[in-house]
């Protein structure tokens, strides 16, 4: 039995790509409150990424020592991990962090733009022989 596609019966095939292709695309966008997490990850550290012991606790209660806070919205929190990585690593995002930044809601391309904006340079860049000899 063939299959008739009777809402889309007089569709052009290149009606039907520029939707597939349309539906594909990725934003690679953050918005305003997205970048501002993204700036405040600039200012902690990988620990700040580990759930504090309660010895630390303890002691950060009794001389003071704030621990970074976590965000509530678990969106942001994701941003804010992947981000202190970017910032701290570079381009060395653990694979298990992109999973967790792709399961709160986003994607890839915005992977990239996170990494791009922080160091500089796009994904997949070669550096140049002068930022080369400039490292070594």
């Amino acid at each position: 039995m063939a299959y008739l596609d009777i809402d889309n019966a007089f569709a052009s095939p290149t009606t039907a790509r520029l939707e597939r292709r349309a539906a594909v695309t990725e934003i690679a966008g953050f918005t305003a409150l997205e970048w501002s997490v993204i700036a405040l990850a600039k200012r902690d550290n990988l620990y700040s990424l580990n759930a504090p012991s309660r010895l630390s606790r303890a002691l950060g209660s009794l001389f003071g020592f704030g621990e970074t806070s976590r965000f509530a919205d678990a969106r942001l929190e994701a941003l804010r991990r992947l981000a202190v990585y970017a910032w701290r690593r570079g381009h060395a995002l653990p694979v298990y962090e992109i999973g967790l930044f792709t399961a709160a809601g986003f994607n890839m391309a915005q992977v990239e733009t996170l990494v791009a904006s922080v160091t500089g340079e796009p994904i997949g860049q070669r550096p140049t022989q002068h930022a080369r000899s400039i490292a070594a």
